[in-house]
């Protein structure tokens, strides 16, 4: 099977909130180096509220449209504006559609990190989100293009943003609070690169699991 129903697929979010609240406290420490050590709080905050309204037996588009607007309306900070953006820009790529095959899965994720982009000046490079969230999106866009099946697109994706997280350790910040701090922001993860490798790895594994 290469598709999932869409109804049904609310349960996805859930999982997806459990990751970010389940590592609180990590994407704090992280956030405590170079920014304000709120990013974990923040995103718990928001993502455990939205978990607790949604319907895990309704769409995914529902609960993306959930998620965004708790972001959006009750989080602060930069974070929970962006990513509010991000999964509303996402609902809006799936709509009503009745099954999400890897053609709608990656219009979805690509929608989202256009949002992303259409929002600020950040680009690849500059210790944002971006550093994880566009080498995944490419990563998962390139793996179908070259044949390979859903499931092994979701691992290319999930991988891809692992890596791109990862390199935001040697990078210097150019947007955001952490900016301010120039050389002295090299040498440690950037929160919302690590967190959006936690959102992205959390889609792979439960979609992964529906189709099989």
């Amino acid at each position: 099977m290469q598709e999932i129903n869409n109804k049904g697929a609310g349960g996805i979010i859930s999982g997806v909130a459990a990751v970010i609240v389940d590592n609180k406290a990590y994407l704090s420490e992280i956030d405590g180096k170079i920014g304000d050590g709120d990013h974990g709080v923040n995103m718990a905050k928001g993502f455990g509220r939205a978990a607790d309204r949604l319907d895990p037996e309704g769409t995914l588009t529902e609960a993306l449209q959930v998620l965004s607007d708790v972001l959006m309306s009750e989080i602060g900070g930069s974070m929970g504006p962006l990513y509010g953006m991000m999964f509303s820009d996402m609902a809006d790529s799936l709509g009503e559609a009745e099954t999400i095959d890897a053609a709608k899965f990656g219009a979805m994720i690509r929608a989202g990190l256009e949002g992303v982009q259409d929002i600020g000046s950040a680009k690849v490079g500059d210790k944002t989100l971006l550093d994880a969230f566009t080498p995944a999106v490419d990563a998962f866009d390139a793996s179908i293009a070259a044949g390979n099946t859903f499931p092994e697109a979701l691992v290319a994706m999930k991988a891809a943003a692992e890596t791109g997280r990862d390199s935001t350790i040697d990078m210097v910040a150019k947007v955001g609070r952490s900016s301010r701090l120039g050389e002295r922001s090299r040498g440690v993860l950037d929160a919302g690169a690590t967190s959006c490798a936690m959102i992205l790895g959390a889609f792979a594994e439960d979609i992964t699991a529906r189709l099989s």
